[in-house]
């Protein structure tokens, strides 16, 4: 999936001339169709369709609404994951209503999707994993089964496990990202055949974290502090580096949201994430990539999709400024300077 960096005086030299070039215009998608309340989707593809999956319940009363288009612009409802919360969810977590934050990848000759169970503001959350043979629900193949839980979080603990997002580095060990509020976001490594976490690496991992600012307001009641807020990672490989995408501030609140995206970039794929002035991720860093306009409020919960030839993708959502209703938004990214740019809908 991710090609092997060499270093080399050649690449050397045009790092330094790609960072002494302008950015170039990302080519953002006008989008049609089934893309309203499309909240932290994940892009992939089968065959020649793309698919997007989101959180939360469908009009059915399933889980996951799955959205597919042959173009990328145009869109339309074609399934769900779930029919129903898994039992042994209702069971664990039994005021869980909606499952959250999708993560599709394609690994091991199969679709694995991760994805998360929580109770809003709590960290007594759960991360688990579904696989499929095929995307396509057409196929006496498709079939999602739910591989159970992988990882969870206490009251006790300093994390929250939600947001996963799977990577495989360029070693081939595969690593789950995730995270929200609390101490930020953190990493665990995955057994590379099951999916499942590693037996022989138990280290919890931190990757990024908020600095807590002077002023800090005091956190709602039995809620964490605003000053805690990153969310949703996403971490890619690109010319040698692992770059960690999150989502920062306040999600899901109509107009009064304040997300926005920002990115940190390491050598290794555990850390240390920096930005672009140097200052680490761990120490509250971030350099912004999606910011709100006038049109478009909150961009994030983010995925980015790594294609051939650089047709790299990145799909979002954001509300409308009028409305306050969330939408999806679609994304290329440029790569000049060796950070990533992308944009909104103007």
């Amino acid at each position: 999936m991710f090609a092997r960096w060499k270093a080399s005086l050649g690449f050397a030299f045009l790092l330094m001339t790609a960072s002494s070039a302008p950015a170039q215009s990302p080519h953002v998608y006008t989008l049609s169709g089934d893309v309203a309340f499309t909240h932290d989707p994940s892009i992939a593809k089968d065959g020649k369709t793309w698919y997007v999956f989101a959180t939360g319940k469908t009009p059915e009363g399933g889980q996951f609404a799955i959205r597919c288009s042959n173009d990328l612009e145009h869109w339309k409802r074609c399934g769900q994951v779930f029919d129903a919360i898994p039992d042994w969810i209702q069971k664990r977590s039994p005021g869980t209503k909606d499952l959250w934050a999708p993560d599709v990848s394609y690994e091991n000759h199969e679709y694995r999707m991760y994805y998360a169970y929580s109770l809003f503001g709590k960290n007594t959350s759960g991360i688990a994993l579904a696989v499929n043979k095929t995307l396509d629900p057409t196929s006496p193949d498709f079939k999602w089964v739910d591989k159970g839980l992988v990882v969870e979080s206490k009251a006790e603990d300093n994390f929250n496990a939600i947001d996963p997002n799977f990577i495989r580095d360029h070693k081939g060990q595969d690593w789950l990202a995730f995270g929200s509020f609390w101490d930020g976001i953190k990493m665990r490594r995955l057994d590379t055949s099951t999916g499942l976490l590693s037996s022989t690496d138990t280290t919890l991992y931190s990757l990024a974290r908020r600095a807590q600012p002077p002023d800090a307001a005091p956190a709602p009641p039995g809620l964490p502090p605003n000053w805690e807020a990153i969310e949703a990672p996403f971490i890619v490989f690109h010319g040698g580096y692992y770059y960690l995408f999150t989502s920062w501030d306040l999600c899901c609140r109509g107009l009064k949201s304040t997300y926005k995206t920002v990115v940190g970039r390491a050598k290794v794929v555990t850390g240390p994430y920096v930005d672009e002035t140097s200052k680490p991720l761990l120490e509250g860093g971030g350099s912004p990539l999606l910011v709100a306009n006038s049109r478009w409020l909150g961009p994030g919960g983010e995925s980015v999709w790594m294609g051939p030839d650089n047709q790299d993708l990145i799909v979002f959502h954001a509300y409308d400024a009028k409305t306050g209703r969330p939408s999806m938004q679609l994304s290329t990214i440029d790569w000049t300077g060796g950070w990533p740019h992308a944009g909104l809908e103007p």
